[in-house]
């Protein structure tokens, strides 16, 4: 009994590890996106900015380390007592120590510099992750369509020797001439270069897909497209909050607390600085007590014109950030006419353009078994069907893309 039980535990271990191993070989959207994210050279990069903007904040506005000071005092330079430190009255071994103290201003502004820079190198990574997870996007969905785009020629290929065989049964009868014999296998032909092309194209979107998620690039693409849910008002409205917009508003942190800290230069920095004097043993030591305070007063010539950067500098930032809001806003609406056009043209063709090339197919197909037309007027209607079938992907393929290029515009993206 027991070792029946260790085969069974045996055969649900290698059950499942198949069923795990299956799992993990194909490659669905959402699991291409993910892995895009998790191993991004870019953003490995970025994280390596927060850290070093992160380590930088624990220092920012700190008091500066005090300073030792070790020397002598007053030593004859001359005379009988020349070099020497314990005769003279005046020689003095001194040592002490000095700290200086920056305004207050000066150190607030330095971190809110510091904390600004982290906020900003956080936005940045945002912003990069969306770039990372709609390149990947793009890419699976273009694989998807090219994948269905060799399927279609696989049926097409078979529907072609069921037409050449159609054509035979017509020559055996009479019923066509023996040239058109040679028709279905010049179809055949252009088939077979299409079907290069698109291998082609497999290989190149395969490998950029492979840039960002790796091997696993290469295993079978499983699921269904994404169901995006695109609301141009909606999208609209929330064109001011995308990822590469909110990187100014730490920017402008960045900006404004440089500005505060030219202006603190004005205002006096201070320092102390205490020694204790040693002289010879006949003598007395000292203690010295002394302060310090910086003295602004070409401020015109110094301060004045950093300040005056620091303000354009503001100036700029905003400039730029209201000139990428409109670049935005120019490319969203490009996006959502592109995207309706395209769902236009995907409905009119999958409604009306290939029910009607299916018809005229058939109805051609009738016609020539009958004899009333030529196989060249055949042809031309099945190529007009093929060529329906085909853009019906194509197009299908650049609508999903652009609700992808869309849907990442936005925080949701980011989930």
């Amino acid at each position: 009994m027991s070792k029946i039980r260790g085969w069974l535990i045996l055969i649900t271990i290698s059950v499942s590890n198949v069923v795990s191993t299956r799992a993990q070989a194909d490659l669905s959207f959402a699991s291409a996106v993910d892995l895009a994210q998790h191993n991004a050279a870019e953003l490995s990069v970025l994280d390596a900015n927060i850290d070093a903007a992160r380590a930088n904040a624990l220092a920012a506005g700190r008091l500066p380390d005090p300073k030792l000071a070790v020397g002598i005092e007053n030593l004859p330079a001359t005379g009988d007592d020349q070099w020497r430190v314990s005769r003279d009255f005046m020689t003095m071994r001194r040592v002490g120590v000095m700290q200086e103290f920056p305004g207050y201003g000066k150190r607030q502004a330095q971190r809110e510099v510091a904390t600004a820079v982290v906020e900003q190198s956080q936005s940045e990574r945002r912003a990069k992750v969306l770039i990372v997870r709609r390149a990947a996007a793009t890419a699976w969905i273009e694989r998807y369509y090219l994948e269905h785009r060799l399927t279609l020629l696989d049926e097409l290929d078979h529907e072609n020797q069921l037409f050449a065989a159609v054509v035979n049964a017509q020559l055996m009868s009479g019923k066509s001439k023996p040239v058109d014999i040679l028709m279905p296998q010049q179809e055949a032909a252009e088939l077979a270069d299409r079907r290069d092309e698109l291998q082609a194209l497999l290989a190149k979107t395969t490998a950029e897909l492979r840039r960002w998620v790796g091997e696993v690039a290469d295993h079978p693409l499983v699921g269904d497209l994404p169901g995006f849910n695109i609301d141009a008002a909606q999208l609209r409205e929330h064109v001011h909050a995308h990822p590469e917009l909110a990187v100014y508003k730490p920017m402008m942190q960045v900006a404004q607390a440089e500005l505060h800290e030219a202006q603190a230069d004005k205002h006096p920095d201070w320092g102390v600085e205490l020694f204790y004097s040693k002289r010879a043993a006949a003598y007395g030591d000292m203690v010295s007590l002394q302060f310090t305070v910086g003295l602004p007063i070409f401020s015109a010539h110094r301060q004045e014109p950093l300040i005056s950067a620091k303000r354009q500098l503001v100036q700029r930032v905003m400039a730029e950030r209201e000139q990428m809001f409109r670049e935005h806003l120019q490319e969203f609406e490009n996006d959502i006419a592109e995207y309706q056009n395209l769902s236009h043209q995907s409905t009119r063709i999958a409604e009306v353009k290939i029910p009607l090339a299916k018809q005229k197919v058939e109805l051609q197909f009738a016609a020539y078994q009958a004899g009333r037309i030529e196989l060249a007027e055949l042809i031309a209607a099945r190529r007009e069907l093929i060529e329906e079938k085909f853009k019906l992907l194509q197009v299908g393929s650049m609508r999903t893309i652009s609700m992808a290029k869309l849907y990442f515009m936005t925080e949701e993206g980011l989930q």
